[in-house]
């Protein structure tokens, strides 16, 4: 049997909602799994949601460039929002960003090339930096998308300065156009990419796993119902139409207008949305505040 230790307990609770003893009973359900932990609280109505992301833990920037046809994000963390302030700091994510553009998205060739106006390549001065400021950094991660025909347009939410903030997005929007009307929306797609966190680009992108474990937590709650299965079955249908309209993005409703959807905004554009990237700072990074695992422990009778 696996151990059902503090820190999973910790980690259910704040993706979940749920209370301590519910989340160390759903890992006992689940063998210790956290993804099979979250469904079975939200079988049993007690997880608060099933993708809430926990506390954003990391500090640093999220930087973007582009050169029209092509964009590239990346994120730099650090310890502390202060060295988010510090304008050295920022020229090394603006310049990371650039460099991302030229060389691709994988992080160790990145890391490989050549700093400007340093002696050094991108993963030393990071170094030097860590040394000169006094917190540990680390770079995160890279996306890059291009067009063949179109713009890759930018956005950046809660920006510090043009390119760096928070929040940056690329939209890849593929097709004919004046190249301001393209990059507007491209923009307000970025704008909307921003505020509602999509999963997929379309319903053939969604990740397969993730389909089945929502149809498996929707069959049940279905069946709670006490229905007959034909009926339930279309119950799951019309769920399922409403998930893809949560997590796809050529699915969702425009923020912008309120009413089309995404892939009925770019259609009468005459474009196509190729693909997106959407980094937010710190997501998906644990933040140690204070000994929170050892009261967990003790609560739960763990220690």
């Amino acid at each position: 049997m696996v151990e059902i230790t503090a820190a999973l307990v910790k980690d259910l609770r704040e993706k979940t909602g749920a209370g301590m003893m519910d989340c160390k009973r759903a890992l006992g359900e689940a063998d210790g799994d956290i993804d099979g932990a979250i469904d079975w609280l939200r079988k049993k109505g007690l997880a608060a949601a099933a993708k809430k992301s926990g506390r954003v833990a990391a500090e640093g920037l999220v930087g973007v460039a582009s050169n029209g046809q092509r964009a590239a994000v990346v994120e730099v963390n650090a310890e502390t929002d202060f060295v988010a302030r510090n304008v050295t700091f920022q020229a090394y994510v603006e310049t990371v960003a650039k460099i991302a553009l030229e060389v691709g998205e994988d992080i160790e060739v990145i890391k490989a090339a050549p700093f400007p106006g340093s002696e050094r390549n991108v993963g030393d001065e990071l170094m030097h930096l860590v040394a000169t400021i006094g917190e540990n950094m680390a770079l995160r991660r890279a996306r890059v998308l291009s067009v063949k025909q179109g713009v890759v347009a930018t956005y950046v939410h809660g920006a510090l300065r043009p390119g760096l903030g928070k929040i940056g997005v690329i939209v890849a929007i593929e097709g004919p156009g004046e190249l301001g009307t393209l990059e507007l929306l491209g923009r307000q797609v970025g704008m909307h990419v921003a505020a509602t966190r999509p999963d997929a680009l379309d319903v053939d992108a969604v990740d397969p796993a993730a389909l089945e474990r929502e149809k498996n937590v929707l069959l049940e709650q279905a069946r709670a119902s006490g229905k007959p299965e034909a009926v339930i079955e279309k119950m799951v249908e019309g769920r399922i139409r409403k998930y893809y309209e949560e997590v796809v993005l050529l699915e969702q409703v425009f923020v912008i207008d309120g009413e089309s959807r995404v892939r009925a905004v770019a259609k009468k554009a005459g474009v196509t949305i190729t693909g997106f990237a959407r980094f937010a700072l710190g997501e998906g990074i644990d933040k140690q505040t204070g000994d929170f695992a050892a009261e967990v422990a003790a609560a739960a009778g763990l220690a």
